[in-house]
């Protein structure tokens, strides 16, 4: 079994980064998916949505979340997901290097490669020395 991984992004970001994931490793070590919420979308519908696709990514050991923005509707509708009885942890400020630290230590229980999550997407950033 192994930890799922779901994007819960505003749209177009959560495919763009699977996609650029795949880029960089043919074959994903976990399964990974994404739900982009359109802006005028329903929330209740949004979270039921999601809700069936984190029962899909859980096979026993959670389910990761990883969200573009703390406190808007995609990362609010992914924390929901706790309360419908679904084990979750969730990270926000999602971007490629964060993503690609989670796939490359894809044997870490959930509450590990929460911190690997939060860890690898702020080593992704950097200021240039010029």
């Amino acid at each position: 079994m192994s930890v799922g991984v779901l994007l819960m992004t505003h749209e177009a970001v959560g495919q763009a980064l699977i996609s650029a994931a795949h880029h960089v490793m043919p074959n994903l070590p976990l399964r990974v998916t994404a739900v982009e919420v359109p802006p005028e979308s329903d929330p209740e519908v949004m979270r039921t949505l999601t809700a069936h696709h984190a029962r899909d990514l859980d096979q026993g050991d959670g389910v990761l979340i990883l969200a573009d923005l703390y406190g808007a509707t995609p990362c609010n509708i992914g924390l929901s997901l706790g309360a419908l009885g679904v084990r979750i942890r969730c990270v926000s400020g999602l971007n490629l290097p964060m993503l690609l630290r989670v796939l490359n230590y894809a044997e870490k229980p959930l509450d590990e490669l929460a911190e690997i999550a939060a860890s690898g997407g702020r080593g992704g950033i950097l200021i240039d020395h010029a």
